[in-house]
């Protein structure tokens, strides 16, 4: 054993005590500039699995061959109106491109000229005719507003409507709704309050709405990798185009800001702030539980000055070894806290309790020297176990927690050799008194010997607990997908929740790469027709289908309304004389014929309304002017290009939208979108299953949380069963008899196999982020129990209430400190790994102090 060298070593740091404390700030100061020139984060899932996976090799290739679907910042535009949102996001979108500091590109998907010009096409042939029939019916009305786009030309149109009633020969039944809507807006203006009118419902009705609720503004930030929020700068600049937006102003508009930039820049504000927060508050209860510990500010200082050496030189170790963390490695430094104090806390007990064969006490470079050849293998053991606990997932393809194994695995080393060597010099230097004793619990003494005596009926208890535990393993299930573990009340995810809805918005898509567009034909009618899939996308499907009938109906109402729509010079915009003067004829046309209409017909409160603007002030008719017909001319714009429309192949495709689903070389993309939300794993699994018997080389966001699942259990399968092999030879190397090995690893199983039984009671799903408790529970558990075995091999008769015990108590509430800081954090990600590190870490505990007692062989020298 190497008790006598780790003791010299203490004896040797103490002794030059000044010489220690100058290297160590060398070293200190070594790591703080390597961590600041070095030491990065990034929030990207992607980074957290190895490239050499098949899936994440095709999710790569996908994201390379298509980079204008990566890196994206997503304004999400919501109005009262349909013309609100196109208009909000016009304006916003021309703001976004003078800005050419914060963004390289900035498109609206759906105002694109093709898809506009052609949108009558996409429509079904029954939808297709009853939107036509009703503009058709509307032709004289339309024709009118055409010559003379303002409100006297609307007024003017109310009283041909007055003559067709006193004539019988109006048939408004189809046109209640359109006429109901333009009633509402004329009694808002009448009464001082004018609302814009939807045009584009008022002909439409709700065909008007199949495009979608929302209308998005797409934009690739330029993105800073220096900063902790590559994306912060683009979203201020887009939030402050967004205030100066008219109808966001007036409140008819709301702009929300979405995609994979600004949900990560969000995921990572608040997993910083819950790890800065979760790190401070850890040191300050730290404080408390040491001074409860050893009851001296002498010892406290150096435990915490020691502990936080440790963590810088495990930071600038981290800088060297990954350069960039991720959501996952960046919590070594909680997890570090949590653990290397526990070595502190047990020199530092074992310390306080040296007393010379006479009783005396000791001189402290004597006590520091016997502390060193007591607990410095045992810590050594620990440390190397925990090690190799750690590093056991390094070779896995989980890289997240690959780096954390990496850093933390080599950070118990450096925590060792922060206590064996920096840990006596400060205490030299700080001389705390030895004079109180403050050793083990007196009180456990009966506990002692109730573990003896109630020896077999405590471990049948613990054998029915493992048994159960070894049960419910099968009844585990693992929650890969990353959405599940950020903010849900970022804005960012919020909106994500809204889009969600909608199987095109989804972020569960599929995207399969194929050689030609014949195959993507073929490909896309297959997956069209598996149960769970709302649509499968290819080029080809932005080609209308069955062109001929509709392009004959389109091209039948043309010929109706065309001649009546294109005006050459339409009459100029009147002033507040003429529109009172029409108001006033169209309010007296319909009055005329108000005993012909139905007691709930619009017509009524449309006639009472043009009375009451026919007499209202310049200022207000204006305003009712301006509400009326603001969104007129582009609406009918609009209804000349789709009457318009032509026959058209995949040659007419623009390269703004070809780009999406064609490659340069020929090869093609399928994209399909799922029917369901997909919040369930279950579902989510199913879906890309139907995909994947169909398509076998499928990518995307939902193949990748599926395989991403199976990648993170086959890892933590293989480095679970490395480390129990690993942690196993170390016990065997270190104790050198199988027994003692086994009295190690069996509370240490039995630990895990209880925490499999707290998470299915509370319960707790495991998901990437909290999946970390595994390796830290096999850390921390092999820690204490190596103190209480190696104890029981150096003939200690009492183990709870022995000094070892009160390290393991103070270790274990302080470590608690940590995680608990960690369940407290707003972020879901975080907490969850919070609070099943307090589930694991109470595991362990109860093993240790209870089971571990019961479980080592009675001696000779023990009491009966």
């Amino acid at each position: 054993m190497p008790s006598i060298p780790i003791g010299r070593l203490v004896a040797v740091c103490a002794r030059h005590a000044v010489l220690t404390l100058v290297l160590f700030a060398l070293l200190v100061g070594g790591a703080v500039l390597c961590s600041m020139k070095r030491l990065g984060v990034t929030t990207d899932t992607g980074t957290m699995f190895s490239s050499t996976l098949p899936w994440k090799q095709r999710s790569d290739e996908l994201a390379r061959l298509f980079p204008q679907n990566q890196d994206q910042m997503v304004a999400v535009i919501d109005a009262d109106l349909p013309e609100e949102a196109q208009v909000t996001a016009r304006e916003l979108a021309e703001r976004l491109r003078h800005d050419t500091k914060h963004f390289m590109s900035v498109t609206i998907p759906q105002d694109d000229p093709y898809l506009v010009r052609n949108g009558l096409l996409f429509l079904d042939q029954k939808s297709l005719a009853s939107v036509l029939d009703t503009t058709v019916t509307a032709q004289p009305f339309l024709g009118g507003l055409a010559a003379d786009p303002s409100g006297r030309g609307l007024f003017d149109a109310l009283s041909l409507i007055a003559l067709g009633v006193s004539q019988g020969q109006a048939d408004l039944k189809s046109f209640q709704p359109a006429l109901n809507g333009f009633a509402n807006t004329l009694e808002q203006a009448a009464d001082g309050t004018p609302q814009p009118l939807s045009w584009e419902r008022m002909l439409a009705g709700s065909l008007a709405d199949l495009a979608g609720k929302y209308v998005f503004v797409v934009s690739r930030p330029r993105l800073d990798y220096g900063s902790f929020q590559p994306g912060g700068e683009a979203s201020d600049a887009m939030r402050q185009a967004i205030a100066g937006l008219e109808f966001v102003r007036s409140g008819h508009a709301r702009v929300h800001i979405t995609g994979d930039v600004q949900i990560n820049d969000e995921e990572f504000a608040t997993v910083a702030q819950g790890m800065v927060a979760g790190l401070v508050g850890s040191l300050v209860l730290v404080t408390l539980w040491l001074f409860l510990a050893v009851r001296s500010w002498r010892i406290i200082v150096p435990i915490v000055v020691t502990l936080v050496v440790g963590l810088i030189l495990t930071t600038g170790f981290a800088a060297l070894a990954v350069g960039t963390l991720n959501l996952i490695s960046v919590a070594f430094a909680v997890l570090f806290v949590g653990i290397a104090v526990d070595f502190a806390i047990q020199f530092s007990v074992r310390f306080r309790a040296q007393r010379l064969p006479s009783g005396q006490i000791p001189p402290i470079r004597t006590a520091l020297e016997h502390t060193g050849e007591e607990t410095g293998h045992q810590i050594l053991v620990a440390a190397m176990a925990t090690m190799a606990g750690f590093l056991a997932f390094t070779p896995t393809a989980f890289v997240g927690v690959a780096q954390l194994g990496l850093i933390a695995g080599f950070g118990m080393l450096i925590a060792f050799i922060c206590t064996v060597t920096l840990l006596p010099a400060l205490l030299l230097l700080f001389h705390p008194p030895l004079d109180q004793q403050v050793a083990g619990f007196a009180f456990a003494r009966p506990a002692d010997r109730a573990v003896r005596v109630y020896r077999t009926q405590i471990l049948s208890v613990f054998t029915f607990l493992a048994v159960l535990g070894a049960a419910l393993i099968p009844v585990l299930t693992f929650d890969a997908d990353p959405l599940h573990t950020k903010d849900p009340h970022s804005e960012g995810m919020l909106t994500l929740k809204l889009l969600m809805k909608d199987p095109q918005s989804s972020p569960y898509g599929a995207e399969v790469l194929v050689p030609d567009l014949n195959q993507a034909q073929t490909l896309a009618d297959r997956l069209s027709r598996l149960p769970m899939v709302d649509d499968a996308m290819w080029l080809g499907t932005l080609v209308p289908a069955d062109q001929t009938p509709k392009l004959a109906m389109v091209q039948d109402a043309a010929s109706i309304l065309l001649p009546t729509l294109v005006v050459p010079n339409p009459r100029p915009a009147p002033d507040a004389a003429a529109l009172r003067a029409s108001a006033a004829k169209a309010a007296h046309d319909l009055g005329a014929v108000l005993d012909r209409l139905d007691p709930h017909d619009p017509l009524r409160r449309i006639q009472s309304a043009l009375d009451r603007l026919s007499h209202a002030p310049d200022e207000r008719l204006m305003a009712a002017n301006t509400a009326l017909v603001r969104f007129l001319p582009a609406q009918l714009d609009q209804l000349r290009q789709m009457l318009g429309a032509h026959a058209v192949t995949l040659d007419d495709v623009p390269p703004s939208i070809r780009q999406d689903y064609l490659l340069p070389d020929g090869r093609a993309i399928v994209s399909v979108h799922p029917k369901a939300g997909m919040d369930s794993n279950a579902d989510l699994r199913r879906y890309v299953t139907q995909i994947t018997s169909v398509a076998p080389d499928a990518g995307g966001p939902a193949v990748d949380v599926v395989e991403s699942a199976a990648t993170m259990v086959r890892a933590f399968v293989f480095a679970a069963l490395s480390a129990i092999g690993m942690i196993a030879v170390i016990l065997l190397v270190a104790l050198r008899r199988v027994l003692d090995m086994a009295l190690v690893l069996a509370p240490l199983l039995l630990s895990a196999l209880m925490t499999v039984i707290l998470i299915i009671m509370v319960p707790e799903q495991l998901n990437f982020a909290n999946i970390i408790a595994l390796p830290l529970l096999l850390g921390v558990g092999v820690s204490f129990n190596i103190y209480f075995v190696m104890n029981w091999r150096a003939g200690v008769r009492a183990p709870l209430s022995s000094p070892t015990a009160r390290a393991v108590l103070f270790s274990a509430l302080t470590t608690s400190t940590a995680f608990g800081s960690l369940a407290a954090s707003h972020h879901p990600g975080t907490a969850s790994m919070g609070r099943l590190l307090l589930l694991s870490l109470a595991c362990t505990l109860l093993a240790t102090l209870i089971f571990v007692p019961a479980l080592l062989p009675k001696r000779a020298i023990d009491e009966r």
